[in-house]
């Protein structure tokens, strides 16, 4: 695509902003929280949702391809895809379909940055994930339409790690995403050093539970204040150090018990019954070792791979950051090499027709000989159905796009 287009693209995406400002109004249940040393963001792309909740202590927003394809199926989009094709109307289909998702996601991000005033997490298109160039383009056009607030979310894939990995070098701010454990964000903080990495609490319960090796208690927490403390210490001394953030919390009750985490990411719903239903009595979580409910059978599965990191890996991680691979495969071969594979497993498209067909949550039966013999593991699984369950979101808000753009054809 030439310059001039995206300039042309940008310019439409800024104009006719015109967004009543929400000013938060001070409220102690949520300074209690702050005080502990935890930043408060809602997890919505719903506007009317996050105005109902905003408060002085809260300091951004984030969305997703799933929260921004709730938004575009209610049809509020509709007229403005209609205007946003006239203007990418040269472009082959597919490549119309993928710029109008970034125009309605810079957006609709821009929208939220206007009406509430903090940060943004905007998300790159799924079909960015394995594509380097595209990670990098796609990152630098969101920072350029809203350099003061717009974070960009990359995937955890291995060219999502060297693609933020640049990004991170052009001063783009980066919200690392999709990681289910300690070991995960380790590399990530090593190799990347974004702004914020994620631990994606609540699948990490429910995949325990949904596979009979435990009711899930406590290995979300565990897994979180586990990562908080390896990416704060190993990124302390950084120009930029990585921040955590518990990302979706799934009840109220974690609110307290991930207290001094550096970053929340609350659903409206988290939010709402944990002030009515708290006293907003909060103290720091993060030398607490939460026991974890499991079965005996369950060790054969590593769940500790969640929560802890070995020196194997942790060394891997130093030689990616101080060698750094040219690419994707170079990265996966030398994850292998060093007897870390589980981390990016070797996967058929049999495999990962499989993943997208478990759902959010992978069925245990279908992997568990697989991750006993580490041939991969619970986070891997978790992070590859992740993705799997975003691209699905996004092409249901592609079809929307694709309808629209054939209507007016």
């Amino acid at each position: 695509m030439n310059e001039l287009l995206k300039e042309k693209i940008k310019l439409f995406v800024l104009a006719g902003i015109n967004e009543e400002k929400v000013v938060g109004e001070p409220d102690p249940f949520w300074q209690g929280l702050k005080n502990t040393g935890t930043e408060l963001w809602l997890d919505t792309g719903d506007m009317e949702e996050a105005e109902k909740n905003w408060s002085a202590e809260m300091t951004a927003l984030t969305t997703n391809n799933t929260l921004v394809n709730k938004e575009i199926q209610k049809g509020i989009y509709d007229s403005f895809i209609a205007e946003a094709r006239e203007i990418v109307k040269e472009l082959p289909l597919q490549e119309q379909i993928v710029e109008i998702a970034f125009i309605l996601n810079a957006r609709h991000g821009l929208r939220l940055a206007h009406k509430f005033g903090g940060f943004v997490s905007v998300e790159l298109h799924t079909n960015t994930a394995h594509d380097f160039d595209a990670i990098v383009e796609y990152g630098k056009r969101y920072f350029e339409i809203c350099p003061d607030q717009f974070i960009v979310k990359v995937p955890y894939t291995a060219v999502g790690l060297l693609g933020a990995r640049k990004l991170r070098e052009l001063g783009v701010k980066i919200n690392f995403t999709l990681e289910f454990s300690a070991r995960q964000n380790m590399m990530v903080a090593m190799i990347t050093k974004p702004n914020y990495c994620n631990v994606f609490l609540g699948r990490i319960g429910a995949y325990i539970s949904n596979s009979g090796l435990g009711n899930g208690s406590g290995a979300g927490e565990r897994t979180v204040i586990a990562t908080q403390n390896i990416v704060s210490r190993l990124t302390k001394d950084n120009t930029v150090p990585t921040k955590l953030i518990a990302a979706s919390l799934r009840n109220y009750p974690q609110l307290d018990a991930l207290a001094g985490t550096d970053v929340y990411t609350m659903p409206t719903k988290v939010a709402a019954e944990g002030k009515e239903n708290m006293d907003g009595n909060f103290k720091s979580k993060l030398k607490v070792v939460y026991p974890v409910d499991l079965i005996e059978d369950a060790v054969k599965y590593f769940p500790e791979k969640l929560w802890d990191v070995t020196e194997k890996e942790l060394a891997l991680a130093k030689s990616l950051d101080k060698n750094c691979p040219k690419d994707g495969n170079e990265l996966i071969n030398r994850v292998h090499e060093a007897g870390c594979g589980d981390l990016f497993p070797y996967l058929s498209l049999a495999d990962l027709e499989f993943i997208t067909s478990d759902g959010k949550i992978p069925k245990h039966e279908r992997w568990a000989k697989r991750i006993e013999s580490e041939e991969l593991a619970i986070d891997t699984l978790l992070n590859l159905a992740g993705l799997a369950s975003f691209t699905a979101d996004q092409a249901e808000l592609d079809a929307r796009i694709e309808r629209i753009i054939l209507k007016g054809v």
